[in-house]
């Protein structure tokens, strides 16, 4: 009876250790939501940049382009798909005192108002506080063969070109947002999408 009895305090004990986590676990979740919601972010910059495997970072236009380049380009415009390549780094800027966090982001990508694509960053993100930032990447891949159908190649071609903007700003993109976090095993999704350009922007 004696063994029986301290089986009984043994498992009690840790099972009020693990409540004891994970309650504290559910608790910094809420407090990561809560310093989210705070949070601001804007459009950092555009990098690698290709398009049809050409990089275009620095090019304005397509006489810009050395000869191999440019009917390399002209080429592939003419062909079934024109792939455009990029990453786009978001910014997360945290004013509050404590960390902010994400398990989840999803995004709708628009450029010149015209919208791309949407996916969304399957892995957790962080953002110190004290209005420290973290940049989250994420990497783009579009054919402007489909999304531009009836345009004419000349079109194609310099929509794809000098996207970077001067100094890498993006003006021409917009994303909007929308992040999950996951409190203990229930996923709470943001409310509706946040517009973020190229300057800071909050919930």
């Amino acid at each position: 009876m004696n063994h029986f009895n301290n089986i009984v305090k043994q498992f009690l004990f840790f099972s009020g250790i693990v409540f004891v986590a994970v309650s504290c676990s559910v608790v910094q979740q809420g407090q990561q939501m809560a310093a989210l919601a705070k949070c601001e972010f804007r459009i950092q910059s555009v990098t690698n940049l290709r398009l049809a495997g050409i990089n275009v970072q620095e090019i304005k236009s397509i006489s810009d382009l050395n000869i191999m380049d440019a009917q390399q380009l002209l080429r592939s415009v003419a062909g079934s798909t024109f792939p455009l390549n990029f990453t786009l780094n978001i910014e997360a800027r945290n004013p509050n005192s404590s960390v902010a966090g994400m398990n989840q982001l999803a995004w709708i990508l628009f450029i010149d108002d015209i919208q791309m694509t949407s996916g969304s960053v399957n892995q957790k993100v962080t953002i110190p506080g004290n209005n420290s930032t973290a940049v989250i990447p994420v990497q783009m891949n579009l054919d402007l063969k489909q999304i531009l159908k009836g345009k004419s190649l000349d079109a194609i071609v310099n929509f794809g070109l000098n996207l970077a903007g001067a100094g890498n700003r993006p003006t021409r993109f917009t994303i909007k947002l929308k992040p999950t976090i996951m409190i203990g095993k229930n996923p709470v999704v943001y409310p509706g999408y946040i517009t973020v350009k190229t300057e800071f922007v909050s919930q």
